[in-house]
């Protein structure tokens, strides 16, 4: 299911695959959470943009259509028109982002809906049986993501618990696999290491894990709240300890240099809305750095968001009109901004994996991790 073909220091160029295609990684998971890119972008529209794995939200979808109604209409994939890799992620973010509308326990988590208010249990046979009925490719397990900082024993205990979270959804996604009416019978499932900013906590947890045989593990409860260099210092000490022969994905990361970063520390996933939510808000991406589309100064500026790029959107369109449509907040402002973002975090990792493969990731690194998150 997944093979590194070459390395370069810690950073790997691996082939993963699943139910619905190969993939070639490093790779950026562009994140639809309620199977749609927020800003009017289609599933039919990320093939264009050069996107490989497409990710969905559990809980999202659970409180609405229902993962039930999912289920019924042929799945995930048949539902949103994505014949490629889909990964889902638990619910267990929103113990962290519904913090205020939860209560946790050993059985698992209560919310109050966002949408509704309606009380939504969820534990780890609720995950994935959810997440069976979307049909993902990958499934995530169920954990509790904690906010940084953390007092220490309230980490330790998080972490026990996501253990024993995580034993019961490998329990529960085989027999669901197992079932002759199950939606996409070869359903992976990646396991997710916690601990918060403690490194002891981060390595007893991995070391725990990595001896249950997931298909995966990703590094969750990063990037809510501790400095980059910390969360850098975290996957240098957590790496050693993470399977050479299964994927690795740091959840929610994160800006171009996060990304350059974390190939450089090994890691081969990642996802993160933030192309998408800045497009929305005028910040754009280019090999330069970013700009703020809203600045007065491309009110007559013919040239397109970036000369170097080939998407769609560069291809036909000037920043003056794209600035005007953003002030004028026409609905199309969002739609092209979010497609040039995408596609630029997209080539991102196509010319990540062109240098890993010449051999050059090392100068790619030193050109562009401290330039892409710059101001232009």
């Amino acid at each position: 299911m997944f093979e590194v073909v070459k390395t370069e220091g810690k950073a790997r160029r691996g082939v993963f695959q699943c139910a619905h295609g190969t993939v070639r990684t490093p790779v950026f998971m562009n994140v639809g959470t309620q199977a749609a890119i927020k800003g009017g972008v289609s599933a039919l529209d990320l093939k264009e943009l050069g996107c490989q794995i497409e990710l969905s939200n559990t809980y999202h979808l659970h409180v609405r259509p229902g993962d039930d109604t999912v289920r019924a209409l042929g799945g995930l994939h048949k539902f949103m028109r994505w014949d490629g890799p889909i990964l889902t992620d638990s619910g267990g973010f929103q113990v962290f982002s519904l913090a205020k509308l939860r209560q946790i326990r050993e059985e698992g988590v209560t919310f109050a809906s966002h949408v509704d208010g309606r009380r939504i249990f969820m534990g780890p046979e609720e995950s994935m049986c959810i997440q069976s009925n979307l049909g993902s490719d990958i499934a995530m397990a169920f954990d509790e993501c904690v906010e940084n900082p953390a007092r220490y024993e309230y980490a330790k205990a998080s972490v026990e618990r996501t253990t024993r979270w995580l034993e019961r959804c490998i329990r529960e996604h085989r027999r669901l696999n197992a079932l002759p009416d199950a939606v996409n019978p070869h359903q992976q499932l990646f396991g997710i290491n916690q601990g918060c900013t403690y490194k002891d906590l981060r390595i007893h947890h991995m070391q725990q894990i990595a001896q249950l045989d997931c298909d995966g593990y990703a590094i969750g409860g990063l990037a809510v709240g501790e400095p980059t260099e910390i969360m850098y210092e975290i996957l240098d000490a957590v790496e050693p300890y993470a399977p050479k022969e299964k994927p690795r994905y740091l959840m929610g990361v994160g800006t171009p240099s996060n990304i350059i970063e974390g190939v450089a520390r090994g890691v081969d996933f990642f996802d993160c809305v933030m192309p998408a939510r800045n497009a929305r808000h005028g910040k754009l991406y280019t090999w330069k750095g970013a700009i703020n589309l809203k600045n007065e100064k491309y009110r007559l500026d013919e040239s397109p968001i970036d000369a170097e790029c080939d998407c769609p959107v560069c291809r036909n369109f000037s920043k003056a009109y794209l600035r005007h449509l953003m002030k004028a907040e026409e609905v199309l402002a969002l739609r092209l901004c979010v497609m040039h973002n995408l596609y630029f975090y997209n080539k991102l990792m196509q010319r990540i994996r062109d240098a890993l493969d010449a051999g050059a990731f090392a100068q790619f690194r030193a050109e562009y991790s401290g330039v892409l998150d710059e101001r232009i």
